[in-house]
């Protein structure tokens, strides 16, 4: 009996010791902090004022300010529901075939000379976010850096570029693009930075509606762009999340990736189906690379295909085949354009009502032109952190620190009530 009572004591002390090693092995593990949006929009959910307001998420609303589900991806779903060949097989490690051609399509130009010449490599991917990563990943692995390995990234941009290329041992350096004085562009810095960057270099590019400052340059500014980086044998990587949600028009939101195409800049797109399709949980993305040859193109998608097995071995099947549905059904794809216009148009006549309500009716001092003349889903107001922090803590206005609204949160039932709160904190009120 003592005999086993001495080895239940011993079996303790043994679990014990073992217990207490476990714990140590993580203890050096920093305490990471939490995602800046993510933890908006939960301060957001947590407030009971009636009349709070999150225009820090970057998801598409309606005038209810509810989460609208695309009209065509519903008859797409229901099709889908009720096609009996449909099964959960495995994809091929670069994506539903279908989709990814129509894709490339859609973003390169039905007459791209890349495509017509099979210079073109399309890999689905986890939507924009795993374009990025994919893009990043093949650019560490095969690219021949001037040098150190490093990425131009705009100043601002969305944040998740900097961790992408981190995380892939690329270091992420910016570049001028936003100018605070003008509310705009900040041109010649950018160019003057592509000029003096060591030649070869990687520079990602918003292909539209720039996130987060909604500033696009012009097509003539476009075109010197790519003068200069055609000038210095730089990369451009292009990260197009708003096709057609930026104007309400696919094609022209296209202009730039397609200039750069016709005029032989070395290139990549990352796409996303999230917004433009309303398509946020599917994760419907695609990574296309635009070769100098057809025969570099097939060497290309080879490693594409090993990195992509390596991570998620074959992408989901659901999205893919509800935009494939959408953008080879004419019918379908007519009716998606449409749900697009409404979209755009929507934020459009957001961004009308609040330049009118600032500048005509509370005359609120400053220039606000720039709310027009920005693009796409979000706007950047121009107002300092302290201000935007009071917006938040004083009136229920959910948004960034940096000033940054997202203009589809914005709604008839509740843009006045912004419009008085940014006037009574520009005006020091609040």
């Amino acid at each position: 009996m003592a005999s086993r009572v001495n080895q239940l004591i011993n079996h303790l002390k043994t679990s014990q010791n073992t217990m207490s090693v476990h714990a140590e092995t993580w203890n050096a593990v920093p305490l990471a902090p939490p995602d800046s949006i993510f933890k908006l929009t939960a301060s957001y959910k947590e407030d009971t004022f009636p009349q709070k307001i999150n225009l820090g998420v970057g998801a598409y609303r309606d005038n209810d300010n509810k989460p609208w589900v695309l009209p065509v991806v519903k008859k797409a779903t229901e099709i889908l529901l009720n096609d009996p060949t449909i099964d959960h097989e495995y994809l091929p490690i670069t994506g539903l075939p279908e989709y990814t051609g129509a894709a490339a399509k859609l973003i390169l130009g039905e007459d791209s000379p890349a495509l017509a010449e099979g210079r073109v490599t399309s890999v689905q991917t986890i939507s924009g976010t795993g374009a990025n990563h994919l893009g990043a990943l093949f650019l560490s692995r095969f690219y021949e850096f001037n040098g150190e390995k490093k990425a131009y990234l705009s100043d601002p941009t969305w944040v998740n570029h900097f961790a992408i290329f981190k995380n892939v041992q690329v270091e992420p350096v910016t570049y001028p693009y936003y100018d605070p004085k003008t509310i705009g562009l900040a041109y010649q810095p950018f160019i003057d930075t592509l000029k003096s960057a060591p030649e070869r270099s990687v520079f990602l590019l918003h292909a539209c509606a720039h996130n987060p400052t909604g500033v696009d340059p012009t097509r003539e500014q476009w075109g010197q762009i790519a003068d200069v980086i055609l000038a210095k044998g730089h990369y451009a990587f292009f990260d197009c999340a708003y096709q057609g949600f930026a104007s309400g028009d696919l094609d022209r939101d296209a202009w730039a990736v397609r200039e750069f195409v016709k005029r032989g800049v070395p290139l990549l797109v990352c796409q996303s189906f999230a917004k433009n399709a309303g398509l946020y949980g599917e994760r419907v993305g695609a990574l296309h690379i635009v070769a100098p040859t057809q025969e570099t193109a097939q060497r290309v998608k080879s490693q594409l295909s090993v990195l992509q097995r390596s991570e998620i071995s074959n992408p989901p099947a659901h999205g893919a085949r509800l935009v494939s549905l959408i953008l080879n059904d004419k019918k379908l794809f007519e009716e998606w354009k449409r749900d697009i216009e409404t979209m755009a148009g929507r934020i459009i006549e957001m961004r009308k009502e609040l330049h009118k309500l600032l500048t005509e009716e509370l005359k609120t001092p400053g220039n606000w032109d720039h709310i027009v003349n920005q693009i796409g889903m979000f706007s950047f107001t121009g107002i300092s952190s302290e201000a935007s922090q009071a917006l938040t803590e004083k009136a229920h206005v959910y948004l960034t620190t940096n000033g940054r609204i997202s203009m589809a949160g914005l709604n008839t039932h509740n843009i006045r009530y912004f419009a008085e709160s940014l006037d009574k904190v520009v005006r020091g009120q609040l």
